[in-house]
């Protein structure tokens, strides 16, 4: 088996949106949205080689120094999978964008380095 970094992305207008729900029709959806996610990784727990973690601000640093910048990433995780469409197919109907205000989910193969096998 492979493994697969799984990206989440987020459209910024989708979380403005959510912000502006009611607050209680926000915290119901934020309950049942973390409960399919946990159920989600207790379905795919034999097959998450690391949980990952959503992601905060972000800073980009080139030859010029460091700025704050913006993008739509949101979360990552790793799965092992056999080919890569098994992998995408573990996170099809996920809480990420059925529930939550996540756009897509992008998934690739973590290739080895050259040289360090």
């Amino acid at each position: 088996m492979k493994n697969y970094l799984a990206v989440f992305f987020g459209k910024s207008d989708a979380m403005e949106a959510w912000k502006a729900l009611p607050e209680s029709e926000r915290k119901d959806r934020e309950q049942a949205g973390m409960a399919a996610w946990h159920k989600w990784v207790a379905d795919h727990n034999g097959v998450i080689s690391e949980m990952g973690s959503p992601l905060g601000k972000t800073k980009r640093t080139d030859k010029n120094g460091m700025s704050d910048t913006r993008n739509e990433l949101c979360a990552w995780t790793v799965v092992k999978a056999n080919s890569q469409e098994e992998a995408t197919r573990l996170f099809l109907n996920h809480p990420h964008f059925t529930i939550f205000p996540g756009d897509h989910i992008e998934v690739m193969e973590c290739l080895p380095v050259p040289g360090m096998a």
